[in-house]
Order: C-alpha cells, then structure tokens, then sequence
C-alpha cells in the first residue's frame, strides 16, 4: 500500500472512520492531520459501536502506530479522557508507543472553549455553526503568534511565561464582554498535569514520518471534516479553521509533497451540519426519511445532519481540489425504497446561467439541475459483488461516475467492517 490519503469529498461525515479502519489493516502508520476532536469517526467493531474524536482510527489494530499530527489542534484534557475511554474499551493506547503526538501541535484550552461560545453568539451575518470545543479559536492564536504547542508542556517555566503571555492579551478583553479571565497557575497545573501523562508520546512526528516514508513503511493519511469545509476551498465563511481538502495532508504533518494516493469519500447521498449553503437539500419529508434512513445524527454533536441528493457538482469540484484518483462510496443501503434517485448535473445560478461548475460566491442562490434514476427496492446489505447488485443500483453508481469523472472502486453497503463491495 503507498502512502494514502483519505478525505471527505462534501462536509464531512462521509463514513470516513470505516472506510480507514477498513484500510489501517495494511498501513504501519494511521496519522490524523487537521482538525480537533470536533471530529467524530465511527467504527462498527465486533464489540459495538466506537467513537473516535482525537485519537487516529488505526488504534483498534495492534499493529499500527497512531500520530496525532502538527496540525490537529489537541485539547490535552480531551485527549487524556479519550485515552482512558479506550483503555476502558479493552483497547491498548501507550503514549510513546502505540500513539504519537506532534510537539508542534497547537493546544486547545479552556479559555479557547469560552471564546468560541461568546463568539457564535455575536458574530455578524449568524451562526457558523460550530461545536464550541474551541477549535477556532486556538487556530486564530496559532495564526497570531501567541499560541501554546503541545512540546510547551514539557517545559514548566517556557509554559508558565506562554500562558501568562496569552493571559495579558485576552484577559484584556475578556472581562469587558463578560468572559471569565485565564487564571494562568489554574491552567499551568492542569497543562503540566496532562504533559506528564503524554510525555513519553510527544515527539517530533514530522521527523517520524519523514524517516517512515523513506524506509518504505506504509503511511494511511486521516483527514478530519471535508473538502468543502476547508478553510481555503470550501463553503466560506460557513467552513471549518483547518485545511480539510489533502493540502493539510502535507503541512499537518510534515510529510514532503509526493505523490501518493487520494482516495475520496463520499456518501451515496449528500449531508451536512451546522450552517451555510447546501444546493441539493431536501427540506420536506423526504429529507426527514432520509436523516432516519441513515441515522444522520452528528456522532460528536448528536445533531441532526441535514440530508439531500448527491451533487456531482460539488463532488466533481471537491476530487479536483482534492486530487482525488478514486471515490469510495458509502450508506448506498440507505438509498433503498427512494424512487426516483436523483443527480445533480448542473445549477442555475441567480443570474439564470447555467453552470457545472462549484460557485466561490452566492452558492446559496443556485438551483440545482437533477438528472433522475429508477430507485431500487432490493435490500443489498449481504452483497458482495458488483454485479450483484440490483440493475437500478448499478446504474445509479455508474451516473455517478459519468458524472464525476471519478471511478468507483469501492462501495460500502452497511455499517459492518465487511459490509463492503470491492470493484
């Protein structure tokens, strides 16, 4: 397996977790890149249902190394919970040995939690949205200078002249608009109680991997959130604080840019969460069938995930951004029962052009162009083999890839790590 690079191909929520436990069989290294424990990966395991937040999904296999990389913003608290949670779970997580952390990894704390909150409940233009778990925040201080990374808390008098940096500059204005100061000695003791637990795992990741790759070891890339929730190349301002498409693939973790594979994942339908412009959205009953179909209920958040059609738009824009060579595509057992199935080709925008291309601007105005599919009524959760599927299935994976340009090689028909049809 060469190093590979998994992303979501929409907002997020595509099945991601399977899909790399599924992969993390072969891989010597699973690594998360981006994002924070807003995150939430689901594995179905023989023992049940498991969460992952932080922690790379590679964990559930013995043989793997897990490495939370550079680019993930870490809530040390969070992470040590999460670690206990597994443990608790049967499962074996060592710092230092089967789970790495970055040092340069930014730190997530309470005070970036607090933020967040006041933040969506004043922000100009509405709500984003966000999980309040302090994620923006803690990318903004790294953007600004004044940020805490994770090789800090083993540093006890670095780290108590950084907090009490950080604390001068937003207990300037947190009083003012009614936030609770940083208690800088509070935070310092909580801070050099977590690094003593982490100690031993956190390393400088980047030169791991580096080393890795050259020796020939087979590197699995987790990216967190989706392509159209990048800060760069998605859904702006509705869009997460991290480089969610593979760009983060290399910063977030210090891996060169070589080529590698990029396996994009999408739903056999579209979702997302929180706010912003969604083109092919179903707002009526069969949205709320949908949602129910696929139990589309956040896994980190417990929200409802709004449900629509699959927009090969945005798909065919997303793989580009991404470089995506394939699609795996999941939940296409949830599409059961639903006639017709319905493509989006094209949009009209505002103006009344019609365009196939993903607008940077007024997405929200566009109206989707369908082409629409015979439905299928065959449960298909046992299949195995392509050719097996219903006609109607079939055919619905192939306009998909028509329209796409992307082949799909992979398609998962349940939750079960076998429920999985390979091309």
């Amino acid at each position: 397996m060469p190093t590979t690079c998994v992303v979501g191909i929409l907002w997020g929520d595509e099945g991601k977790g399977k899909v790399i436990d599924y992969l993390a069989a072969e891989a010597d290294f699973v690594v998360r890149y981006g994002g924070g424990h807003n995150a939430g990966h689901t594995l179905i395991l023989p023992s049940g249902k498991l969460v992952l937040h932080l922690i790379p999904s590679g964990i559930v296999h013995p043989h793997t190394r897990n490495v939370i990389g550079n680019g993930v913003v870490v809530d040390p608290l969070h992470l040590c919970t999460e670690i206990d949670t597994l443990r608790a779970r049967g499962l074996a997580v060592e710092p230092g040995g089967n789970l790495l952390i970055s040092e340069r990894a930014h730190v997530i704390l309470d005070a970036h939690r607090r933020q967040d909150h006041w933040a969506e409940g004043v922000r100009r233009g509405g709500r984003l949205g966000t999980t309040g778990r302090g994620i923006g925040p803690a990318y903004s201080d790294r953007c600004s200078r004044i940020g805490l990374r994770l090789g800090d808390l083993l540093r006890p008098d670095h780290l108590r002249r950084a907090v009490q940096g950080l604390a001068e500059q937003k207990n300037a204005w947190f009083a003012p608009v009614g936030l609770e100061p940083i208690d800088v000695e509070a935070a310092v003791a909580q801070l050099l109680a977590a690094g003593d637990r982490l100690r031993a795992g956190i390393v400088d990741c980047g030169a791991v991997l580096r080393r890795a790759h050259a020796q020939g070891q087979r590197i699995l890339l987790e990216g967190a959130q989706g392509c159209l929730l990048d800060l760069e190349h998605g859904t702006y301002p509705f869009v997460t604080s991290s480089h969610a498409s593979t760009g983060g693939a290399f910063s977030g973790t210090g891996l060169p840019p070589h080529a590698m594979r990029v396996v994009g994942i999408a739903k056999a339908y579209a979702t997302r969460v929180g706010e912003g412009p969604f083109p092919t959205e179903l707002r009526e009953a069969t949205g709320d069938r949908l949602r129910e179909a696929g139990r589309e209920y956040g896994s980190t958040t417990g929200r409802p995930r709004r449900c629509g059609w699959f927009d090969t738009v945005a798909v065919r824009y997303a793989g580009a951004v991404s470089g995506a060579g394939e699609l795996v595509l999941t939940n296409l057992d949830v599409l059961r029962g639903f006639a017709p199935l319905r493509l989006a080709v094209a949009y009209r925008l505002a103006d009344g052009t019609r365009t196939t291309e993903f607008p940077a601007f007024d997405l929200d105005a566009a109206v989707p162009e369908f082409e629409d599919l015979p439905g299928f009524t065959e449960d298909v959760r046992e299949v195995r083999r392509f050719d097996d599927l219903p006609p109607a299935a079939r055919a619905y994976v192939q306009a998909i890839e028509r329209h796409t340009g992307l082949p799909i090689r992979t398609i998962s028909v349940g939750p079960g790590r076998d429920q999985i049809i390979l091309r």
